[in-house]
């Protein structure tokens, strides 16, 4: 371009220029900060525009090549403009240095800051008309895009960079639960609930949510039959074990929808029992629950006898247990739920000693720790590393406890409230 150029035709093309290059600036913005996982959604629905962008985005190299080719060839058109426009304007000696500083704010406010800015707050916007010129123009500029990526990416190679492919982002689990949370009110709250209950499924073993052992309601063969009748009849269960003198020598489940069966026999015998009971199905004690939910759909079954390392009978699970701790629970009424859990005028808490911790913390909110022994029971007493000769009292976390009643070796019944002292330290415990 000479000095003869008109400058009205040079301040139209800096003008242009300029703008071309908020344009680059803006679509590398837009692209690389788009939400893939909604592109994605876009694209599986028909979305033209989406599986452009998904196109370019697997290949970032190749992208963000042909944005800084046109963003830099522009700008530097940009900067040769200025100078002869400052050169006519303020002469040789100083022109050059004028132009250089106003280019540079004009295009830092312009064509950086001001459309980087937009892109970042509406990526969508920029990125999806962006690409209707960006893949054409990436066609055009094939074999200079494949020069420069084929020397960036052996730069690349030399610190270690294998991967160029773009097309391969996948969410851990933590941060898929970042994602659920941060949803909003785009997910209503208890479907959150309920997602962050599933990925939390494989973090909670059956123990954790089984039956106690010593709560197991069952037919014991070696009682007599009409004890057995009035189990069979008055149960709130709907399956039930079969068991003969101990609850680790159990014969087999029985499904109570036979137990009419059972009953219009004009002589009910426990062998009849028997034959109706089906074979029972044993659970080890560390089976996590989504792995247990898919052993129940694999081996048709609802209810599983849960099991230690040496083959002794811990509790038992059923298929309604883990999908509450999905759903949560099935009715509304605590009293029903958490029959060991009472609430108390002050506000405290009456709780049976063999209830779950992990039940606990989910009906009152509190924090206790989960990681060691699951009842209350064994918590306090491995807190207290002995059994109490009389009523104490303990702080554990953020509660407060007192021993109400004990038979033999087992707590039965604790007061529990939010601790008067708020800057106890945490685990600290004091006999009374």
């Amino acid at each position: 371009m000479s000095n003869d150029t008109p400058l009205g035709l040079m301040f139209g093309l800096l003008v242009l220029l300029i703008i071309i290059s908020a344009f680059f600036s803006s679509s590398e913005t837009g692209m690389m900060s788009i939400n893939r996982y909604r592109l994605k959604h876009q694209a599986n629905t028909g979305q033209r525009s989406a599986r452009r962008v998904l196109r370019m985005l697997s290949r970032p190299d190749r992208l963000i090549g042909v944005i800084l080719i046109g963003n830099n060839f522009a700008n530097n058109l940009a900067a040769s403009i200025a100078t002869l426009i400052a050169i006519h304007f303020f002469g040789e000696v100083s022109g050059p240095a004028i132009a250089t500083a106003l280019l540079t704010l004009v295009v830092l406010i312009f064509a950086e800051v001001t459309p980087k800015t937009l892109a970042a707050l509406r990526p969508d916007r920029i990125a999806l008309p962006a690409s209707v010129i960006l893949e054409p123009l990436l066609r055009a500029l094939y074999p200079l895009v494949w020069l420069v990526n084929g020397i960036s990416n052996n730069l690349l190679r030399l610190v270690g960079v294998r991967e160029i492919d773009g097309s391969t982002s996948h969410l851990t689990r933590d941060e898929l639960r970042t994602v659920v949370h941060e949803a909003g009110t785009m997910i209503p709250r208890r479907h959150q609930t309920m997602l962050l209950s599933i990925l939390d499924l494989e973090n909670v073993t059956v123990n954790d949510i089984m039956v106690p052992r010593h709560e197991i309601v069952g037919l014991d063969l070696e009682d007599d039959i009409d004890t057995l009748i009035d189990v069979m009849r008055t149960s709130q269960h709907t399956r039930v074990p079969v068991y003969r003198g101990d609850v680790n020598n159990i014969i087999g489940i029985l499904h109570l929808r036979n137990s009419a069966r059972i009953l219009s026999q004009s002589s009910v015998s426990k062998a009849s029992i028997v034959q109706e009971a089906r074979e029972p199905y044993f659970i080890p004690e560390s089976t996590p629950l989504h792995t247990q939910m898919l052993n129940f759909q694999q081996q048709k079954r609802r209810i599983g006898i849960v099991v230690d390392e040496y083959g002794d009978v811990e509790g038992l699970v059923t298929l309604e247990d883990i999908l509450e701790e999905i759903v949560g629970e099935f009715t509304t009424d605590i009293a029903d739920s958490h029959q060991e859990i009472h609430t108390r005028e002050d506000g405290s808490y009456i709780i049976g000693g063999t209830a779950n911790i992990r039940e606990i913390n989910k009906v009152l909110g509190w924090q206790l720790p989960t990681a060691g022994p699951k009842t209350l029971n064994g918590l306090i007493l491995e807190h207290l590393e002995s059994f109490p000769d009389a009523p104490a009292s303990l702080e554990i976390g953020p509660v407060r406890m007192e021993i109400l009643d004990m038979k033999e070796n087992l707590i039965t019944s604790t007061r529990c409230w939010q601790p008067v002292r708020r800057g106890s330290r945490r685990g600290e415990g004091d006999r009374s």
